[in-house]
């Protein structure tokens, strides 16, 4: 019984999440290749947008920003579990300052990455932005 509750959220919980999301995909999949089924039934023009994703790319903005806000959490979570471990004297230190240390070089990696692509990819984010407000 024991034992029940971390295979329940280690193997059962990943395993039933992958299998939702392939079945809305499934599913997604499935009626839209119904209406293109009616659509050409009927002798209809077909959009070729149709074919794409419903959900939009995210932007190199977009992704930047994404990384910036991991870093800052994973490095907050970081030095939380640090001080935690210095300062907190009636749980085991070394646990706590290892997860600490690794999830704060974590952090930084991110924050690395983050300015890092920034520099490097300032010109095709201009020109994304460009794009963006010429298309509205």
């Amino acid at each position: 019984m024991m034992y029940l509750v971390p295979i329940c959220i280690c193997v059962v919980l990943p395993v039933l999440i992958v299998w939702l999301v392939g079945r809305v995909k499934q599913n997604e999949t499935n009626r839209r290749t119904e209406i293109m089924l009616k659509a050409l039934d009927n002798s209809e023009k077909i959009d070729a947008d149709f074919f794409r994703s419903l959900r939009e790319e995210k932007s190199l903005k977009k992704k930047l920003l994404s990384r910036l806000t991991s870093a800052c959490i994973t490095s907050l979570i970081g030095v939380a579990f640090l001080a935690n471990g210095f300062l907190n004297e009636s749980i085991d230190k070394g646990q706590c300052i290892l997860a600490g240390g690794i999830l704060l070089a974590v952090g930084i990696a991110l924050f690395i990455v983050y300015f890092c692509g920034k520099k490097l990819m300032a010109k095709e984010i201009e020109a994304e932005e460009k794009q963006l407000t010429e298309e509205k």
